[in-house]
């Protein structure tokens, strides 16, 4: 499985670089949000732009392991960049109810500084 990975100090951005969306490479994508969530990273943000096809929902579990990896460590996990081709099947598996669906990758990120900056405040009242 072909994918790069683009670390920031909040957040790391994995991008699928693979045509097809399939069960062969699902288990890799998994370990990779699992080795990211180790080393700290509780924002992951997965880039679909590669990705042209998905023939079956199940491939797409992946995605619920990244969302689950990063609810558990308090942070968030977004999708951007969904090809138009794959975009029936997410709607048809309802993951857009539970995963949170971004158009580009700069609305991702913005989401996850919203995201971390409520937290901060939350905490900065719960102290005072």
């Amino acid at each position: 499985m072909k994918f790069s990975v683009d670390k920031h100090e909040k957040y790391v951005v994995l991008k699928l670089e693979e045509p097809k969306f399939t069960n062969d490479n699902t288990p890799a994508l998994k370990s990779e949000f699992v080795l990211l969530n180790t080393e700290g990273y509780r924002n992951i943000v997965l880039d679909l732009s590669s990705v042209k096809e998905c023939n079956d929902a199940q491939d797409l579990s992946a995605l619920l392991a990244g969302d689950r990896l990063c609810k558990t460590a308090d942070g968030i996990f977004v999708v951007c960049c969904v090809n138009k081709s794959i975009a029936p099947i997410i709607q048809m598996s309802n993951l857009h109810q539970s995963i949170t669906f971004v158009n580009k990758l700069d609305e991702a990120t913005d989401l996850i500084f919203m995201e971390e900056i409520e937290k901060e405040l939350r905490g900065g009242v719960d102290k005072g």
